[in-house]
């Protein structure tokens, strides 16, 4: 028996960025889904004579039946801007119709309309300077599906195997990392981590590599206490209940070819102490993932590069789909096992 098609939302993020650009790509194969590009349709259409992509725009009507997406056709659901989109210039007056593509695709995966969202990149400055406080993806996200708690992870793939690295805090100042790093979060961090790994990536038994927050991971309480005080205990407890937890562990040598193979995924302290290193070893193929939503949400792994935004797909300098195309691929592989 055929297994029916899946639609994913695709949100395209901030309109003068690279989003845009990147869901037009999305026209060059075939994907075993259904796509939906969440986007003004008539900024697709300039963009797609901007960059030098043919495509075929169909409109999205969902009480048709869906229809694995195929190369040169791309179907969009119209969500117009609320100012002229100029590549490259961000808009405020355009901050609300960002946010409105996230609401949309939340709340078709929320009525199943959707089997997840794969979303573009946002621009979080302009967001705040429109006056709407804004974190990022993963903290709204929780926030609209009244999520307590959510971790972030980015994945890819290195010439040493798959690299999974998650954070126990996400867009913080350092300044405050030390005091959002309790024994009841890391604890709640390592449940969803560890369960998602199971349920979500199949893994039977995750074993988690934790980073330590101090160097050298405190040297003995020399250099910081939080691993002796708040980490270790956390470990100690979570670890009679049969989770395998490597650590803490010094951060400057856990992300090497010795250490790595002996763990599924590595819990970092804080942004920049995970995803420096895992940037620089996958960056353009990396993928986010939001663990702990009730919902599937993979992502890009940067940022909006107006810079980049409509320079022609033949300039060696546009703007990579790798990554887009890697976070597709994830989130359909993540719904095809869900539904098992």
């Amino acid at each position: 028996m055929t297994a029916p098609v899946r639609r994913l939302a695709i949100t395209s993020g901030e309109p003068s960025g690279i989003g845009p650009d990147l869901c037009l790509r999305l026209a060059e194969r075939d994907w075993s889904d259904a796509l939906v590009v969440l986007c003004d349709r008539a900024l697709l259409e300039a963009r797609a004579v901007q960059i030098g992509i043919r495509v075929a725009l169909r409109d999205y009507d969902p009480a048709q039946p869906a229809q694995a997406s195929r190369r040169g056709e791309l179907v969009v659901c119209d969500v117009p801007a609320d100012a002229p989109v100029v590549t490259g210039q961000l808009d405020v007056r355009n901050a609300d119709y960002v946010i409105r593509l996230l609401d949309r695709a939340i709340s078709g995966c929320q009525s199943q309309e959707f089997a997840a969202m794969v979303t573009a990149p946002l621009h979080k400055g302009v967001i705040n300077d429109a006056g709407r406080p804004f974190t990022g993806h993963t903290e709204y996200l929780a926030e609209q599906t009244d999520t307590a708690r959510v971790v972030m992870m980015l994945a890819g793939d290195t010439p040493h195997g798959p690299l999974r690295v998650a954070l126990a805090t996400t867009h913080l100042p350092l300044a405050d990392v030390s005091a959002a790093i309790t024994q009841q979060e890391l604890t709640a961090v390592l449940r969803i981590l560890h369960k998602d790994l199971h349920e979500k990536f199949g893994l039977e038994k995750p074993r988690i590599l934790v980073a330590g927050l101090n160097p050298h991971a405190g040297e003995g309480g020399h250099m910081g206490r939080e691993e002796i005080e708040t980490m270790s205990p956390v470990l100690d407890r979570l670890r009679t209940e049969g989770f395998t937890l490597i650590g803490p562990l010094p951060a400057d040598t856990l992300f090497t070819p010795r250490v790595l193979p002996q763990g599924d995924a590595v819990l970092a302290m804080y942004h920049d102490q995970g995803l420096a290193p895992l940037k620089y070893a996958t960056f353009g193929q990396g993928i986010n993932i939001t663990l702990g939503l009730p919902i599937i949400r993979t992502s890009v792994d940067h940022g909006t590069a107006l810079d980049l935004a409509g320079r022609a797909i033949d300039d060696p300098s546009a703007a990579d789909p790798g990554s887009l195309f890697a976070a597709v691929t994830l989130a359909s592989a993540l719904t095809e096992r869900s539904a098992a």
